[in-house]
């Protein structure tokens, strides 16, 4: 009902940047929320950041201050600039979209995860 895209994973250095995309389609009437999380090798996937239609944001503590997540609430997508990055962020990062869709006769809720993106933090 509702499919998530990511893009702009890839490898860079430590200290450097990278900017995540997720676009959402399909028959979506409203996205409440919007967020990035991550599975690092042999860890469990843990929340990044989160933002709402409204624009309220969270982040996990050991991003605060590097990472920005923002939304197109028209272009339902969201975005994850990752600044100063760490071998630690390397992980695989999922697009997580809460909200609901038209069914036939009503709107549904929903929950879709993307299909991940790799991002390696390495020299």
């Amino acid at each position: 009902q509702v499919q998530l895209v990511e893009s702009g994973g890839g490898l860079v250095q430590p200290g450097g940047s990278l900017r995540l995309s997720c676009a959402a389609s399909g028959s979506i009437f409203s996205i409440n929320v919007m967020g990035w999380y991550r599975q690092g090798p042999g860890k469990q996937r843990e929340l990044v950041a989160a933002i709402t239609s409204g624009g309220s944001t969270n982040y996990a503590d050991s991003v605060k201050g590097r990472f920005t997540i923002s939304r197109e609430n028209a272009k339902n997508t969201v975005y994850l600039e990752m600044n100063s990055l760490k071998p630690e962020d390397t992980a695989v990062y999922y697009c997580n979209a809460r909200g609901l869709y038209y069914s036939e006769y009503a709107t549904v809720p929903f929950g879709s995860w993307g299909q991940g993106t790799h991002v390696t933090v390495s020299s």
